[in-house]
């Protein structure tokens, strides 16, 4: 089965850590990212689909974050 998550977050230093984490546990990119610009906070915010196979089936209560 394939997984599928997206990851979202000011465009900082711990974004890039989190999808670093993520491709280090086996995770990989879907496509490009996605960057909008939140005026609030004056800050670009980017978004990074990821996806993995694993061997489970699916499950509403799956934790993505065990994977």
């Amino acid at each position: 089965m394939t997984v599928y998550r997206v990851l979202t977050g000011p465009d900082d230093a711990a974004f890039c850590h989190r999808v670093t984490e993520a491709l280090s546990r086996g995770w990989s990119l879907h496509g490009p990212p996605a960057l909008t610009y939140d005026c609030d906070r004056r800050t670009p915010i980017v978004a990074q689909a990821i996806i993995k196979e694993v061997s489970q089936p699916y499950s509403p209560e799956l934790d993505f974050e065990s994977l």
